[in-house]
């Protein structure tokens, strides 16, 4: 069962409809979008299996150095979100992207910090004070009275 499928059950039990004098319910969006993820997965797979095979009668869907591309994103998103449940998302959305800046941007320590420090609080203030959503905090924003 892929991801998709399991957000798709998920949000057609939330309601994935239209509510009468509401607008949509609060699984229409992410039922849609895992629709749409589960539709163009599959087309995908489908494109692959009916590849012509290359030499050495292998199909290849990825080469070597381009799996490495991917796990250089994806190992570090992976430790961003476990990071984010123990430490919460702004700390980790700071060393998340000084990370990226510096490692895979190539730019110096001293613009990547400030930018590292600066979206976190930008977003904390729009999701936190002007939205009214929490975002999972950690140990600091407890320690701030957040």
């Amino acid at each position: 069962m892929t991801v998709a499928t399991v957000v798709m059950v998920a949000s057609y039990r939330l309601g994935a409809g239209w509510a009468k004098d509401v607008g949509p319910d609060s699984g229409y969006f992410p039922f849609y979008v895992s629709l749409f993820m589960f539709i163009t997965s599959g087309a995908t797979l489908l494109q692959h299996l009916l590849r012509p095979r290359h030499e050495g009668g292998e199909r290849m869907f990825i080469a070597h150095h381009e799996l490495m591309l991917v796990l250089q994103v994806l190992i570090p998103t992976l430790i961003f979100v476990v990071l984010s449940i123990y430490i919460g998302i702004y700390i980790s959305m700071a060393l998340f992207i000084g990370f990226f800046m510096i490692w895979h941007g190539r730019y110096p320590w001293y613009k990547a910090v400030p930018l590292a420090v600066a979206v976190p609080i930008v977003l904390f203030i729009v999701f936190e004070v002007w939205f009214l959503v929490p975002l999972p905090k950690g140990p600091f924003e407890a320690w701030l009275g957040y």
